[in-house]
């Protein structure tokens, strides 16, 4: 019988949570000295010499911190913070894998969304206690949305700072710019900048791929034929898109990973553009996560390029959206040059 995304109920406790922030699998074997620096980019050889100092600084504050002072009580050592801004494609998310490989356990890694994920399924103080011990917290694509992630992330960041842990974080915006066009609220402004002050801002040059065109979606898969090539691929999933719009909103986005845990390849039927917010959001986390495990997706209904409307392209999640659609095009492509 054909398995379906909306008959997975997965649980994940707080511990497989935390344990789970490790780099996607095809950062798994990177390091610095694997990194090859553009000749015509000095910037990225300079990334690679802080990049490994920070991590040499990690250990070291991570040591110091676990030592004893007078009276048998933990010293007070701050963590240190890097912050590698550059476009998509510059080896920044390479770079930040690579420090997490570096830096002595425990130690975690995550992009911005799964943070705020983890934060929302645990409990901010929860979240603290769990975090506190690492040596460092390493946060792929930094990025403010809205002035309550803004609040929760700094908040989060300045109280692990304080206990010790180093913070590395990768953005396509120097952090003094986060949120820049979106929101003006003083408050959130005032946040902003004590994120700018927890890092050293390190630039990282080079080609940026969202100026390259993305070769055009393929067409979609007839039901019929989604159907049958369901069938005929073993450890795959078959959805109607609504049916599956609908289970997203019953789960965390933090389950999402163990949602899509081991399957070969998703199938969809149905694919429309979505005008909701929130759906799209969560179509954004589900994209991150097969696009992490490598799982191929094939779709029926409309192409992967138009899943969002035109207005939701144009709105603040602009970014988003893009990343989320690029990455279903590599895993479309994948699948039928697979099949």
């Amino acid at each position: 019988m054909q398995e379906r995304l909306v008959d997975r109920h997965p649980e994940v406790p707080a511990d497989q949570l935390v344990a789970q922030m490790v780099p996607p699998p095809m950062f798994d074997e990177v390091s610095f000295a694997s990194y090859i620096p553009d000749p015509k980019e000095p910037s990225q050889a300079a990334a690679v010499r802080k990049a490994e100092d920070f991590a040499g600084q990690v250990a070291k504050i991570h040591k110091a911190a676990g030592k004893k002072g007078l009276f048998g009580k933990k010293k007070q050592v701050s963590g240190a913070g890097l912050y590698l801004d550059g476009g998509f494609g510059v080896g920044k998310t390479h770079l930040l894998a690579s420090i997490f490989h570096s830096a002595p356990a425990p130690k975690s890694f995550g992009t911005f969304g799964e943070l705020t994920n983890l934060v929302g399924a645990l409990g901010f103080n929860n979240a603290v206690e769990r975090l506190a011990a690492n040596s460092v917290l390493c946060i792929d694509e930094f990025e403010l949305d809205d002035p309550g992630d803004t609040m929760l992330v700094s908040r989060l960041l300045t109280e692990l700072s304080a206990r010790g842990v180093s913070i590395a974080a990768t953005s396509n915006t120097l952090p003094g710019q986060l949120g820049e066009g979106r929101f003006a609220a003083q408050d959130f402004m005032r946040e902003i900048k004590k994120l700018g002050a927890i890092f050293e801002a390190v630039r990282v040059d080079g080609p940026d791929y969202r100026h390259r065109d993305l070769p055009p979606a393929p067409e979609p898969t007839s039901a019929d034929l989604l159907a049958e090539r369901a069938s005929a691929t073993p450890g795959s999933t078959l959805d109607d898109f609504d049916a599956l719009l609908k289970h997203l909103s019953t789960l965390h986005p933090s389950k999402y990973g163990a949602l899509i845990s081991g399957l070969s390849a998703v199938f969809i039927s149905g694919v429309h553009p979505v005008t909701d917010q929130a759906v799209a959001l969560r179509i954004v986390v589900l994209a991150d996560r097969l696009y992490d495990a490598s799982v191929p997706v094939t779709v029926s209904g409309a192409k992967l390029d138009e899943i969002f409307s035109q207005e939701m392209l144009d709105g603040g999640y602009r970014k988003k959206y893009l990343r989320a659609i690029s990455r279903l095009l590599a895993l479309s492509r994948f699948e039928a040059a697979a099949a």
